[in-house]
Order: structure tokens, then sequence, then C-alpha cells
């Protein structure tokens, strides 16, 4: 969709490295137009971006990375999703549990495309038994992962602390490139994060939403993320039910309880313009 576009082009203007697109039902894309014009939209300066892929089958996967090698970095498997709909079909934190499966869906995605500029990964959550966990990333390894997301909760965690330990002992048992993931609400706790651990990056999700300058060392987002949000929402033809949205996050720790119910009933693009540009005279 492209109101993930917009998004993306504007965390790339503060210091995101790489982005990647939500969780795709992998078997969905291959057999749907209808679903490749919803899921996915690109446009020129969109890179790096890595397509997240789900599925249970080794042959969809790589199926799927084949259709968007051309527009995209690369793509990853999600082993990592905890939530029930998507576990009961086998895919996402499903995954877990079978690592020989995971090495394989790696094993036959890379036999598929040899260009090694092309990234094949995987994101996971840590299993309570943490040689679980390093057994699978060992599997992966040999089958030729490009590198593993980290995220430092099990499955059945929620917004308990993360496992920096679980990471950091990942990271010590293979080679190939750990991004650690989970709860990363500023720059600092990614820098503390990265020490700690060892790690080769970070990824944040929810975050970002709710600040997408984090990166760049922002507590709070800037006014001028702001206009660059209007500009780029602009640029994408974003409905504007999702761009109001996307500023309810963004807004939420900079507005009085009185300024959010009232920006929360605006209804229509010239009525949330009107009330930004009135914010932004006052930031």
């Amino acid at each position: 969709m492209k109101y993930r576009l917009a998004f993306r082009q504007l965390v790339r203007l503060y210091d995101v490295d790489v982005c990647y697109t939500p969780m795709i039902y992998a078997k969905n894309f291959i057999e749907s137009e209808k679903c490749r014009n919803s899921e996915l939209s690109v446009c020129e300066g969109d890179s790096p971006l890595i397509v997240q892929f789900a599925t249970d089958d080794p042959f969809v996967l790589a199926e799927a990375a084949e259709m968007v090698y051309s527009c995209s970095s690369g793509v990853d498997l999600n082993c990592g999703c905890p939530k029930h709909d998507v576990r009961s079909k086998g895919f996402g934190s499903a995954l877990l549990s079978k690592p020989e499966l995971l090495a394989d869906m790696v094993r036959q995605t890379r036999a598929r495309i040899s260009d090694e500029n092309f990234s094949v990964s995987l994101k996971i959550r840590v299993n309570k038994e943490i040689e679980k966990t390093v057994d699978l990333c060992r599997k992966a390894e040999s089958a030729g992962v490009t590198h593993l997301t980290v995220h430092g909760r099990t499955p059945s965690q929620h917004a308990e602390p993360i496992d920096i330990e679980a990471i950091r002992l990942v990271k010590s048992a293979v080679k190939v490139p750990i991004i650690a993931n989970g709860g990363i609400t500023n720059l600092q706790e990614a820098m503390n994060l990265a020490e700690k651990t060892g790690v080769d990056g970070i990824m944040a999700a929810n975050g970002l939403l709710d600040n997408p300058a984090l990166f760049a060392g922002y507590e709070y987002t800037p006014s001028d993320c702001v206009e660059s949000f209007m500009r780029l929402s602009r640029e994408h033809g974003l409905d504007w039910l999702l761009y109001h949205q996307h500023l309810q996050y963004m807004l939420r720790p900079l507005l009085s309880a009185q300024q959010r119910r009232i920006f929360n009933e605006l209804n229509g693009r010239l009525a949330i313009d009107g009330f930004l540009n009135n914010l932004l005279a006052d930031y």
C-alpha cells in the first residue's frame, strides 16, 4: 500500500539504513495481482528494501523471492509473529520449532536466486531454552542465510523487557550479521543494546511509528518530520484516514489531552492540515 511507501520514505530521511515491508502472505502474493498491487508499492530511492513474507513452504518462498528480485534488496521470512491467526496457519513463530524446515527454506530460496547481493534472512523470537535458538541459527547459517534478526522475547511475551543475554549468546554463536529487535524507543536504547550484545544492527518498529526520527537522535517527532510527512503523503496519494492514523501515533506525546480529542475527531485532509499548520506555527 502507498501509505507504507510514504512512511518508508519518511524514516529514510532520519538515519534509517534499511526498510522492511510489513509481513505479506507469500502464497497470496504469488497468486493474486490484486494482492501484489495492494501489498507492495515502490519508487525510486526506496532502497535498500527487504520484503518480508509469511509461509511454511520452501518453494513458495523461493517463488515469491523471484517475483520481488527486481524491485527489492532481499526477502525475509517472518518466524517471530506470535499472533494466533498467523500461528494457526503454521506461519510466524510456529516455525521456531522447525529449524530443519527453516534451513530448507533458506536453501531453496538461495538456490533460486544466486545473486549474493540479494539477501535471504530470517526474523525470529528467542526460545525459553536458548540452546534451541542457537541451534536454529546455526542451521540457518549453514543453509546460507544472509543475516538474522533476533527479537529478544519469546512468542508468549508481550511488553516484558527483552532478553539481552539471549541476543548476545546468539551473536556469539554464529558468524552472520545479527540484528537485535524489541522495545526500542530512542537512539540511546539502541546504542546501549548494540554495546551490550555486540550485534551488527538494531531494528525498531513500534518506536518508529511514535517517532519516525528516532534513529536521528530526536526524543520526539520534530516539526520538520511532520512537514515532510505532509509532503510525502500528498506525493504518494495517501488516503486521509491512514494519514490521520499515522499522525495520531506521531503527535501523541506532543499534544495535550484536549488537543488529542480535537485532532482525533478531525474529518478530512483539509481539516487535518489546518490543525497541523496551526500546531507547527507554535512548535
